[in-house]
C-alpha cells in the first residue's frame, strides 16, 4: 500500500495515468457516436461508404474552371468544387494582400484626408458581417446592372449588364509565358523593376499572343471573352474588401512597430521616405506581419464557404448539393473536412516556412 501510495503521489505519473485515461474516453466516445450512427443511418435504409463517389452526379455546376457534365462521377463535382475553392481564395488572398497594403499605407499618411479615408473603411468594413456584405454585392450585381440589350460598355471590349461582366480574354499559356518572364526581369532588373517587368510582359504578349477573344452582343447575351457572374463578382468584392480591412490594420500596427530611428538613418543616408519604406522598414515589419497575415489567409480560405449565400459553386455548394442527393452526409463532411484541414495546414506550413526566413538568425 505505501508503495502505491507513492507511486500515485508522483506528479508526472498520475498526470500520465490522467491523461491515458482522458485518451481513452475520448476514443471510447467517438466510436459510440460512429457506432450509433451507423446503425441509425442503415435503419433508414441508408448505406455508409464511400461507394456513392462513383456514380454519375447528375446535377449541374453553373461554372468551373475544370470541364464539367452531369453525367461526371461525384468524386470529379468534389474535385470541380475544390477547383472553384482554391481559385476563389487565391484570387482573394492576392487581391485582399494588394489592397490592404494600399489601406495600410494610407491609414499612416500624413494627408488628414487620406488617412480618414482609410479609418472610415477599416471600421466599416470590420463592422459588417461578412455575409451582409456579401448579399449586399450580389443584390448590386443583379439588380443595378442593366439589361444585355443596353448594357453598360465603360471599356472597349467590357460590358456590365445582370448577366454579368464580360471582359475580353487571352489563352492562358499567352499570359504564363510573358508572366513569367516579367517576374524573372524584376528579379534580375533591380533598377528598372516595375518598368521592366512591364515591358517584358507586353513585349511577350504582342510576340507569344493572338488576337484577345472580345465579347460581342448576340441577342440576350454575350458571346467570347470572359464572363465574371454576379455570383463570382459579389464573393470576390465582399472577400476582398472585408479581408483587405483586416489585411491593412496588420500592415499598419507592423509598419508603426518598427522604431522611428530607422525612418531617420534612412533620411540621413539621403534615401527618400519611399526608398526608406522598401529598402528599411518594410523588411522589418514583415517579421512582425507575417503571423497575424497568417491568420488572415486562413480565415480567407475558410470565409469562401459563404459563397453558399450567393451561390456560387465552390466545394461547400457542392457538398450540399451531393448531401441532398445520396443522402450521404457524414462521409461528404469528411472529406470537406479533410479537403480544408488539408489546406490550412498547407497554407500554414507555407507562411511558416517564409517567416523563418524573414526572422533575424542571431549566432
Amino acid at each position: 500500500m505505501i508503495a502505491v501510495s507513492r507511486f500515485w503521489h508522483d506528479a508526472r505519473v498520475r498526470g500520465g495515468l490522467i491523461q491515458v485515461a482522458l485518451v481513452l474516453a475520448v476514443i471510447g466516445f467517438i466510436l459510440w457516436i460512429g457506432n450509433n450512427t451507423v446503425q441509425n443511418l442503415q435503419a433508414r435504409g441508408i448505406r455508409v461508404g464511400f461507394n456513392f463517389l462513383d456514380r454519375s452526379a447528375r446535377f449541374p455546376i453553373s461554372e468551373s474552371l475544370l470541364p464539367y457534365t452531369p453525367q461526371d462521377s461525384f468524386l470529379w463535382a468534389y474535385l470541380v468544387g475544390l477547383t472553384n475553392t482554391l481559385w476563389i481564395s487565391l484570387l482573394a488572398i492576392v487581391g485582399a494582400t494588394i489592397l490592404g497594403l494600399g489601406v495600410g499605407l494610407a491609414g499612416r499618411s500624413d494627408h488628414p484626408l487620406l488617412r480618414g479615408l482609410a479609418g472610415g473603411y477599416v471600421a466599416v468594413m470590420r463592422n459588417l458581417p461578412l455575409i451582409v456584405q456579401l448579399l449586399f454585392w450580389y443584390a448590386l450585381a443583379t439588380t443595378a446592372f442593366p439589361a444585355p440589350r443596353e448594357a453598360w460598355q465603360p471599356l472597349p471590349g467590357v460590358f456590365l449588364s445582370q448577366r454579368g461582366i464580360f471582359i475580353p480574354s487571352l489563352p492562358i499559356l499567352t499570359l504564363l509565358l510573358p508572366l513569367t518572364a516579367a517576374v524573372l526581369a524584376f528579379r534580375l532588373l533591380p533598377r528598372l523593376r516595375w518598368l521592366g517587368a512591364a515591358a517584358v510582359f507586353a513585349a511577350g504578349v504582342a510576340l507569344f499572343g493572338g488576337p484577345p477573344d472580345i465579347p460581342e452582343q448576340r441577342g440576350f447575351s454575350f458571346a467570347g471573352g470572359t464572363r465574371l457572374s454576379p455570383e463570382f463578382t459579389a464573393l470576390m468584392l465582399g472577400l476582398v474588401l472585408y479581408t483587405a480591412a483586416f489585411i491593412g490594420e496588420i500592415i499598419r500596427g507592423g509598419i508603426d512597430a518598427v522604431a522611428r530611428g530607422q525612418w531617420e538613418a534612412g533620411r540621413a543616408l539621403g534615401l527618400t521616405d519611399r526608398v526608406t519604406l522598401r529598402q528599411i522598414i518594410l523588411p522589418q515589419a514583415l517579421r512582425i506581419i507575417i503571423p497575424p497575415l497568417t491568420s488572415q489567409y486562413l480565415s480567407t480560405v475558410k470565409n469562401t464557404t459563404l459563397a453558399l449565400a450567393v451561390g456560387y459553386p465552390e466545394l461547400g455548394l457542392v457538398v450540399n448539393t451531393v448531401v441532398n442527393q445520396t443522402g450521404q452526409a457524414i462521409e461528404s463532411l469528411v472529406i470537406m473536412l479533410g479537403v480544408f484541414l488539408t489546406i490550412s495546414l498547407s497554407v500554414s506550413l507555407l507562411m511558416n516556412w517564409y517567416n523563418a526566413r524573414m526572422a533575424i538568425v542571431t549566432r
